[in-house]
C-alpha cells in the first residue's frame, strides 16, 4: 500500500512539474466544418419550441377549462400533470418535471363575470433564466388573448385578467446566475480534457516514454499518476469560479459544499478517463489537441449550458445521456441554485461514476497494450 502511494506520488509530481514548466504555444485548430454547421444548427438555438407545464385549476368552471384549453393549444405548452393543490407545486418543479405552473385561482369565473380584474399566477423554474424568461412571455401573451377574446363576447370593456410570475431558485431571472454556476463545472472541461489529452503523447513527444517502460510502475499506477493531476486542476479552477460566483458576483449559494465538491470530483475523474484514452491513442500533440477540440465543442454545446435541451431535436435529446457534460451542469446548478443535497443528485453521480470507471478502466487497457 505505501509503495502504491509512493509511486503515486512520484507520478504526481513528475506530471505536475511537466504541466506547470511547459510554456510552449498551442495553436488553435480548426475544427470539422460540417459537424460545426449541424450542431450549431440544430442545437445553439434560443428558439423554445415546447414547454412542459403543470396545471393547478383551484375553480374547475367552463372559464378556467377555456383558458387551460388555451395553454393545451397553442402548440408550445404541453401539460405533463394536472394538480390537486398547491402542495404538488414543489415536487413538479424540484424534480424538472415541468418547466412552469399555471395556476387559476379560486372563484376566477365569478370574478370574471363580475368584471373584477382576476390575477393568474404562472411559477417558472428560474434555474435557466432563458427559458424562464421566454416561457414568462409566452404564459403573458395567451393570458392576455384570452382576455380580450372574453370580453369581446361579453361586450365589455378594460382588463380582467393580470398575471402574477414567480420564478423560483432565481427570482430575478439573472442570466449570470444561470450562466456561472453552470461554469462551476463546464469550465474545467477544456482545461482538464487538454491536460489529461496530452499527458501520454507529450511523453512520446519528448522521448521519456520509452523511459516509461523501464519503470517498476505497472499501467493502472502510471494511468493513476497520470490523471491525479489533471483532477487536482479541475477542482483548483472549480473553486476559483464558486469564489467569484459567491464573492465577486454576489451569487447566494443555496446548498452545501460536500455534494458539489463531490460531484465535480466525480466530473473531472470522467473527463480525464476521456482524455487519457485520447492520448493513449494519439502520436502527436497536435492530433490530441485536434481530437479533444473536436470532442468539447460538441459536448459543451449538448449539455444544456447555453441552450435548452428541451429545444433540441428528438435523436439529440437521446445523445445528450450519453455526455458527461450534460450531468456536470445539471448537478453544479441545481446544488448552487436549488440546494439539492447528495441523495437528491444520485441519479445524476451514478451516470457519471459509470462513465469514469468505463473510461478509465479504457485508457487503462491502452496503457498496457503500449507499455506491454
Amino acid at each position: 500500500m505505501w509503495n502504491l502511494l509512493y509511486a503515486l506520488l512520484v507520478l504526481f509530481r513528475k506530471e505536475m512539474l511537466m504541466t506547470i514548466k511547459d510554456e510552449r504555444s498551442r495553436a488553435v485548430l480548426f475544427l470539422p466544418i460540417l459537424a460545426q454547421t449541424c450542431l450549431f444548427g440544430y442545437a445553439a438555438t434560443y428558439d423554445l419550441t415546447r414547454v412542459d407545464y403543470a396545471l393547478l385549476d383551484s375553480d374547475r368552471s367552463q372559464a378556467s377549462r377555456e383558458l387551460a384549453a388555451a395553454f393545451d393549444g397553442s402548440g408550445i405548452f404541453r401539460r405533463v400533470a394536472t394538480l390537486a393543490n398547491a402542495s404538488e407545486i414543489a415536487e413538479v418543479v424540484d424534480t424538472k418535471k415541468a418547466q412552469a405552473v399555471i395556476h387559476i385561482g379560486p372563484h376566477f369565473e365569478r370574478k370574471l363575470n363580475a368584471g373584477e380584474t382576476i390575477p393568474v399566477q404562472v411559477v417558472v423554474d428560474g434555474r435557466n433564466s432563458n427559458v424562464a424568461g421566454t416561457t414568462s412571455g409566452y404564459a403573458t401573451e395567451i393570458i392576455a388573448t384570452f382576455s380580450e377574446e372574453r370580453l369581446l363576447r361579453k361586450g365589455m370593456e378594460g382588463p380582467q385578467t393580470t398575471v402574477h410570475i414567480r420564478a423560483w431558485f432565481n427570482p430575478n431571472l439573472i442570466t449570470r446566475w444561470n450562466i456561472i454556476s453552470g461554469m462551476v463545472a463546464v469550465l474545467a472541461v477544456v482545461q482538464v480534457m487538454l491536460l489529461a489529452g496530452q499527458s501520454v503523447v507529450r511523453e512520446k513527444e519528448l522521448g521519456t516514454f520509452d523511459q516509461l517502460l523501464v519503470t517498476p510502475f505497472d499501467p493502472i499506477t502510471l494511468m493513476l499518476g497520470k490523471a491525479l493531476p489533471p483532477v487536482v486542476v479541475g477542482l483548483g479552477q472549480s473553486s476559483v469560479v464558486l469564489l467569484l460566483a459567491l464573492y465577486w458576483f454576489g451569487i447566494p449559494f443555496a446548498g452545501s459544499y460536500f455534494p458539489l465538491y463531490l460531484g465535480v470530483l466525480i466530473f473531472n475523474f470522467t473527463i480525464v478517463g476521456i482524455g487519457l484514452c485520447v492520448s493513449a491513442l494519439c502520436s502527436t500533440m497536435q492530433q490530441a489537441l485536434l481530437y479533444c477540440f473536436t470532442m468539447i465543442m460538441p459536448m459543451v454545446l449538448l449539455s444544456g449550458f447555453a441552450t435548452p435541451i428541451d429545444s433540441m431535436p428528438e435523436s439529440l435529446r437521446y445523445a445528450t445521456l450519453l455526455n458527461p457534460v450534460r450531468y456536470g451542469v445539471e448537478f453544479a446548478q441545481r446544488i448552487y441554485l436549488e440546494g439539492a443535497e447528495t441523495v437528491d443528485m444520485l441519479h445524476l453521480f451514478w451516470p457519471l461514476v459509470l462513465m469514469a470507471v468505463v473510461t478509465l478502466g479504457a485508457a487503462s487497457k491502452l496503457f498496457r497494450s503500449r507499455l506491454g
